[in-house]
């Protein structure tokens, strides 16, 4: 038996508990995200707006639990680190919200419109949150209000759009841009709007393979941009661009933007990590990178248990613990 037996079984519980949060949470917002309306949360906040917040917790983790026991562990383990009541002004400030306007356009499969939130609705307005037992926290925010924003569509399925996710999620990269940028994916370019308006960016290159979203974004939205003269379009696959021209262009920073979501994500994100080292002067920063991760984590610990299993693998849990971490895996990733 693996000496310490009782940490990896820990682990295999928080694994499999996260995983149950997941379907769970998964299952509400395909299914029912608008569970929560204004009626139902006028009658469990009693009157009070400063108790919403909570309410909606409470609320949550008692219907998507299948007992009490599981009931009071997302309450206290995940929903209560994870639901937040946003502020529909804070994001209506954003400059891109604020500043660009979105025409109702279509240019083959690809369509610029609108979609909105509920009052109540709920959603996942940011990226996870990984504490150091291995617990993950999915961010799921609601509005008091109904909130509109703007989103391009590809054969009827949004995309990308402007929304607290996306605008959470790109926050931090969006920081650590400077000098001459890469963007792998154009969207409606929020990326390259907020990215050209910092001092100290000098140049935005966008790889975009699709020519109809380059005919929607420079006609319609790149007009728009203050900054416009800093940015240029290369159409072309994102992996030859990085393979074959990243390299001597010498950027100093790329952010990368392929994927839907995690479930095409992960292949995705693997190739591109696997070319990182053919422009080692750029800095590389990846859209959604945790919930990535989050995914291989579990896949390495899964093959981790079976060579315990088999007897080939006796090292410290505390190795165990560096392999799933974040650090570890994103320059693992490189050699899968």
């Amino acid at each position: 038996m693996y000496k310490e037996q009782k940490k990896l079984e820990a682990l295999e519980k928080i694994k499999q508990e996260n995983f149950a949060l997941f379907r769970s949470v998964a299952a509400y917002l395909n299914e029912f995200p608008c569970l929560i309306n204004k009626e139902i949360m006028s009658e469990i906040v009693e009157g009070v707006s400063e108790n919403e917040e909570l309410s909606y917790t409470l609320f949550l983790a008692t219907a998507l639990s299948q007992d009490d026991d599981e009931a009071k562990l997302f309450e206290k383990e995940y929903f209560k680190k994870s639901v937040k009541k946003l502020n529909a002004d804070e994001y209506k400030s954003n400059p891109y919200f604020k500043n660009i306007s979105i025409p109702r356009k279509k240019v083959g499969t690809w369509e610029l419109g609108y979609q909105s939130y509920q009052p109540y609705e709920g959603f996942i307005y940011d990226d996870i949150e990984v504490l150091d037992n291995f617990r993950e926290i999915p961010k799921i925010g609601f509005f008091s209000e109904e909130f509109s924003f703007p989103t391009v569509f590809e054969d009827g399925v949004e995309w990308m759009a402007i929304k607290p996710n996306e605008i959470e999620t790109m926050k931090p990269h969006i920081e650590k841009m400077s000098g001459d940028v890469c963007v792998f994916g154009l969207g409606i370019g929020y990326f390259a709007y907020m990215v050209s308006e910092k001092s100290d960016v000098l140049s935005v290159t966008v790889v975009e393979r699709d020519s109809s979203v380059i005919n929607l974004f420079e006609k319609y939205i790149l007009p728009q941009f203050p900054s416009k003269d800093k940015i240029k379009i290369v159409k072309g696959d994102a992996f030859d661009f990085a393979k074959k021209k990243m390299p001597e262009l010498k950027f100093d920073c790329a952010f990368v933007d392929l994927w839907h979501d995690v479930s095409d994500g992960v292949d995705l994100y693997i190739k591109m990590k696997k070319l990182e080292s053919k422009s080692p002067s750029t800095e590389f920063y990846y859209w959604i990178e945790k919930s990535i991760l989050s995914n291989i984590r579990w896949h390495i610990f899964e093959g981790l248990q079976k060579r315990i299993e088999s007897g080939e693998f006796n090292e410290p849990f505390e190795n165990i613990k560096k392999y799933i971490s974040d650090n570890y895996l994103k320059n693992f990733v490189k050699f899968l």
